[in-house]
């Protein structure tokens, strides 16, 4: 069943910051679960791949990244469905495709065909979960902008992503220790099974009716009115990929051990934030808190480039992560308030795209930085790229509340 939203419900929205997040808290669980899906399988796939396989590293790499390319490509679609046809039909669309990408990655492993039969399998299903997290992840996010208000939008995607970023850093040690115990198909099977508590949650929740009252934009104008806070995201996500990807190597050509803690730092400087200040996005305005945060992001970039010593890039680490925190929901409070909120999916898929699309071209561009001036230019480079960004928050003009 659903319900049209109206604008007398604007009254009916929460103000106070507990009861916000009492309403945010059944989304945070669809994501968190859905997102453990995607989490779980990717160190799990490179040992299948390489290991049980036989197959080279490129063809490792485009296993893994195959799935984001179906994120980015079908963002449109999954914002299109949520604004046409409902936000819980999106997420009702995305849950059951994610259990059924990780039964693929099972059915991969057990059906009786060969090493190209097993990996063409497994290239299906991670297609299919990169459509899957496009649904899953646009509806939840537009259902739950839609239930606190847009007035909350900074809260929403705050939360959103400590669920996604705790579900991919539980899901990948989860993994390996299911893969170590009981091997590739039991821990596919489990990742085929969590968002299942995600689907028994959306089932009995009522949802809202697609919004009425006006024409919609298409895509392309949508992306045209949120451009820029959205290339400013796509330029501070950088600093994230590249160091997801090249922390380790980083500290191995200076020597030192102990780039985990590199990553546990920007973590939890990450977490930290979005625990306390969630909220000064909605109160403070987006465009503020995000030049604020990127110059954070930036000097964090700026200490790791300069670093001398472990302790030095671990203390840029951790900057970098306590800037880059209120970035996505300080751009995104921004984002979705240049459109209608008949085109509020569609504007939080097309603005979730340039961040899917950053991560993306982050690896290859900062791989040929740093083959042609080293490890420490890559973080350079990504503090000039947040520098950037600083740039085009300064410059949004005001949005209409």
């Amino acid at each position: 069943m659903t319900v049209s939203a109206s604008p007398s419900a604007a009254a009916a929205y929460p103000t106070d910051p507990r009861a916000v997040l009492r309403r945010l808290l059944p989304f945070v669980a669809i994501v968190f679960c859905g997102m453990l899906s995607i989490g779980i399988p990717l160190p799990v796939l490179p040992a299948q791949v390489h290991g049980a396989l036989g197959f080279g590293t490129v063809v490792v790499g485009w296993v893994i990244g195959i799935q984001s390319i179906a994120t980015v490509l079908t963002r449109q679609y999954a914002g299109l469905t949520c604004d046409r046809r409902g936000v819980k039909t999106a997420v009702l669309l995305g849950l059951p495709a994610a259990v059924l990408a990780g039964l693929m990655n099972v059915a991969a492993a057990l059906l009786p065909v060969d090493a190209t039969g097993s990996l063409a399998i497994l290239l299906a299903g991670r297609l299919l979960l990169g459509i899957a997290e496009s649904l899953f992840l646009t509806g939840a996010m537009t259902w739950a902008i839609a239930t606190v208000g847009v007035q909350n939008t900074g809260r929403v995607m705050a939360w959103q992503g400590i669920a996604i970023f705790a579900a991919l850093g539980l899901g990948a040690p989860a993994g390996l220790w299911l893969l170590d115990r009981f091997g590739f198909v039991i821990a596919a099977a489990v990742a085929a099974g969590v968002p299942l508590p995600a689907l028994a949650i959306v089932v009995f929740r009522r949802g809202i009716a697609p919004m009425a009252g006006g024409p919609r934009v298409p895509f392309w104008r949508v992306l045209g009115l949120i451009w820029q806070p959205g290339m400013a995201l796509g330029l501070a996500a950088m600093s994230f990929g590249a160091l997801a990807a090249f922390v380790t190597l980083y500290y191995a050509a200076h020597g030192w051990s102990g780039a985990g803690f590199a990553l546990s730092g920007f973590a939890g400087g990450y977490i930290l934030v979005r625990l306390f200040f969630a909220g000064l996005p909605d109160r403070l305005g987006g465009a503020r808190v995000g030049l604020v945060s990127l110059a954070v992001q930036a000097a964090g970039q700026g200490l790791m480039f300069s670093a001398g010593s472990p302790l030095m890039a671990l203390i840029g680490a951790t900057v970098t992560g306590l800037g880059f925190s209120l970035v996505y929901p300080s751009m995104g409070v921004e984002a979705i308030r240049r459109v209608a909120p008949q085109s509020r999916g569609i504007a939080v898929g097309g603005y979730n795209a340039f961040f899917d699309l950053s991560l993306g071209v982050a690896g290859p561009v900062m791989g040929f930085i740093a083959a042609g001036f080293g490890y420490p230019a890559v973080f350079l480079s990504c503090g000039v790229a947040a520098l950037v960004a600083m740039v085009l928050a300064a410059t949004l003009k005001p949005a209409a509340a």
